[in-house]
């Protein structure tokens, strides 16, 4: 999976910077308008307005894509609160040329106030508070396929047919130490060949970005459940999948590097491995019912002469039955003492899977 997202030659984000939008592969809540951003922007100048409007702050965006999300961002901020924008860095971790390239053309108008970087570690040589965020980002972190057997849980590894194609190919048990700790809290009680996946990589993914923030937030926007919803029993298939053309498929080893290949997040181990970093743990909801809190103001503005276009987008974005629901929301606090603990009805959904909002 990582070769074939991310090979700098070879794989799918490499390979051209057309994948999002209605003549792409897939749509993402940015294909939907910059309404998004707006939002997004409102959160930030929040949280730069409570810590004391730091003269020198950062925002760093994991998998900026064509950096339209960036661009969003920095408008609606530019106009909200000039005065953040005119002390922010925004950052872009981006190891893959072409990707920055389009970047760099994008946000051509906002050149003062971006870095380029083609990994996170080079911001930690000067951390700021900020946030650091990402939509769309952890479902298309690599992943593993395990799946269970009378005597436990077992990875799957990748092979050679007999024409020289991919194939699932072994079945071995789960030995690995991080392995072991990850599915521990599972336990058993599947039906046998229940297949799932697996993520051991979130530390690996965060520490880099926390080492470039002295305080501040994470943020990821994602598709995806707390574990009891994840690991559902009547799951048994997984999540594990491949986009091309808007059109879903089931076998991420055909074609590898032509296609989208992505799996859903499972929301309460991000959160665990976050707080073993040091992180808090502040809110988990739904994508719908967060930015209908964000947009409290944006929406009391429109009374009286409501643009219809922004609000065909808003609703896009947060409707149950379009974006609101299918995608979720968690922030974490990172080095902010001061920070509220997460809410009661947030711990519940997190921790159990249950109780969504609509």
């Amino acid at each position: 999976m990582a070769a074939a997202l991310y090979h700098p030659d070879l794989g799918y984000y490499a390979r051209q910077i057309r994948q999002v939008g209605r003549d792409g592969d897939f749509f993402t809540s940015v294909s939907v308008g910059p309404v998004f951003g707006e939002l997004l922007a409102r959160r930030f100048g929040r949280w730069w307005l409570e810590a004391g409007c730091p003269e020198n702050w950062r925002l760093i965006e994991s998998g900026a894509h064509d950096g339209t999300l960036a661009a969003d961002v920095l408008t609606a901020l530019r106009r909200l609160e000039p005065a953040a924008f005119a002390t922010l860095q925004y950052a872009i971790p981006e190891p893959l040329p072409r990707l920055q390239a389009a970047q760099r053309q994008t946000l051509q108008p906002f050149a003062e106030r971006v870095l380029f970087v083609a990994n996170p570690t080079e911001l930690a040589l000067n951390p700021r508070p900020g946030i650091a965020f990402g939509n769309e980002v952890l479902d298309a972190l690599p992943c593993q396929v395990i799946e269970w057997q009378a005597d436990g849980w077992h990875l799957w590894r990748v092979g050679f047919s007999a024409d020289d194609r991919f194939c699932w190919d072994t079945l071995l048990p789960v030995s690995d130490r991080a392995q072991v700790a990850a599915l521990a809290p599972l336990g058993g009680g599947f039906p046998i060949g229940y297949r799932s996946e697996l993520r051991t990589n979130y530390a690996g993914f965060f520490a880099p970005l926390l080492s470039g923030l002295s305080s501040g937030l994470l943020l990821w926007l994602d598709y995806g459940f707390a574990r009891p919803e994840f690991y559902h029993p009547a799951r048994h298939q997984g999540t594990l999948r491949t986009f091309s053309g808007h059109r879903a498929a089931d076998d991420p080893l055909l074609d590898p590097g032509a296609n989208d290949i992505t799996a859903h997040v499972d929301f309460t181990t991000v959160a665990e491995i976050a707080i073993r970093l040091g992180c808090r743990p502040l809110l988990f909801r739904s994508q719908g019912s967060w930015l209908t809190a964000l947009a409290r103001e944006w929406l009391l503005a429109m009374e009286g002469q409501p643009d219809a276009a922004l609000l065909r987008q808003f609703t896009t974005l947060t409707h149950p039955a379009q974006l609101g629901s299918r995608f979720h929301v968690l922030e974490l606090a990172w080095n902010e003492p001061l920070a509220p603990e997460i809410a009661a009805a947030d711990f519940h959904r997190l921790a159990l899977g249950e109780g969504h909002d609509a």
